[in-house]
């Protein structure tokens, strides 16, 4: 298998590189996300971490899944839910923390490169009776279909990943806007209330200062606006 590391640091990237060789693998290495950007088309998996000198990662990971369908997992060096969330939001396949087994990547990478293969799409999302399909772009609430925008599907689904996990405004930026530095966060909360009024009252809930956070309505005893006769 062609295998493309993308990956600055010498003491991470020269071992996998070579267990990788030592496995049957083609290995190319790149040192920073340019050079990635420039190699990827070559591979059938890309290994990518998100720590590079000169580009977000995410900003990687966005840019080679805007592409095409190259397999790809990113590495992170920070034990994060919502760090593993916004990689996966950015269109990584899978996402490893660093430190990481090298029989745990290898099955890793056997299983993103069968669903390659076997034409498996982005696994739905489901939280209470709200449920999203990133491969079709479409939200239900119960039965209703919700008509969302895309900007708004994509920061339901973020929060959706990571329910009942406090979201700040800034990643919602960063895990929904290509150029975050142009956008504000009074456009957030714009786009957040667009969400409040097509969901109905007790599924986001904004926490003071920081951000919002993703509630099943049901449960914490508030109905959405659609149940209610």
């Amino acid at each position: 298998m062609r295998v493309l590391v993308i990956d600055p640091d010498d003491g991470s990237a020269e071992p996998l590189v070579c267990r990788l060789v030592r496995n049957g693998h083609q290995v190319r290495r790149a040192r920073t996300g340019r050079a990635g950007l420039r190699a990827w088309e070559q591979a059938e998996v890309v290994l990518l971490d998100l720590d590079l000198p000169d580009l977000d990662g995410l900003q990687v990971c966005a840019e080679i899944r805007a592409r095409g369908s190259t397999p790809l997992i990113t590495f992170t060096g920070r034990d994060s839910e919502l760090d593993r969330v916004l990689s996966l939001r950015s269109g990584a396949d899978d996402c490893l923390v660093k430190p990481y087994g090298f029989r745990e990547l290898a099955a890793r990478m056997d299983a993103v490169t069968r669903r390659v293969v076997t034409g498996g799409g982005p696994a739905g999302v489901s939280f209470g009776a709200l449920r999203l399909d990133p491969g079709t772009r479409e939200a239900w609430l119960g039965e209703r279909t919700l008509e969302l925008t895309r900007k708004e599907f994509d920061i339901l689904l973020l929060l959706a990943s990571a329910p009942e996990t406090v979201i700040s405004r800034r990643n919602l930026i960063a895990g929904v806007w290509a150029d975050e530095w142009a956008i504000s966060t009074r456009t957030v909360d714009t786009h957040v209330s667009a969400l409040r009024a097509k969901l109905g009252e007790g599924w986001i809930t904004t926490v003071r200062g920081v951000g919002y956070r993703l509630e099943d309505a049901a449960r914490t005893g508030r109905q959405a606006l659609s149940d209610i006769p």
